[in-house]
């Protein structure tokens, strides 16, 4: 997923405390990609936040529908059943 932290919003400044590897290979890899350490620190909070941000609305969403009047649950007993009788003699079918 391309990112650009080049967004109407101006930059700001924000000083962190990281690991000393973590530092180590932020050096090693701005080293390797010409790019400034600063320039990958903000592009990986970009992608944390864009992926936390994506994942968050995946579990409300789930949740809704979990919630609906809609919604339909297999009990943990009959799932567990039924994925303990695979390769066995007696095979169930899924539950329903």
């Amino acid at each position: 997923m391309p990112h650009s932290h080049s967004s109407s919003s101006p930059a700001v400044t924000l000083s962190v405390r990281i690991p000393s590897k973590a530092r180590d290979q932020l050096e090693d890899l701005a080293s390797a990609t010409g790019r400034t350490k600063s320039f990958l620190a903000a592009e990986a909070i970009e992608h944390y936040l864009e992926t936390q941000a994506w994942q968050v609305k995946a579990i409300e969403k789930s949740v809704k529908k979990a919630n609906s009047k809609k919604a339909k649950f297999i009990e943990h007993r009959q799932v567990s059943d039924w994925l303990n009788s695979w390769g066995s003699d007696k095979e169930q079918e899924p539950p329903k």
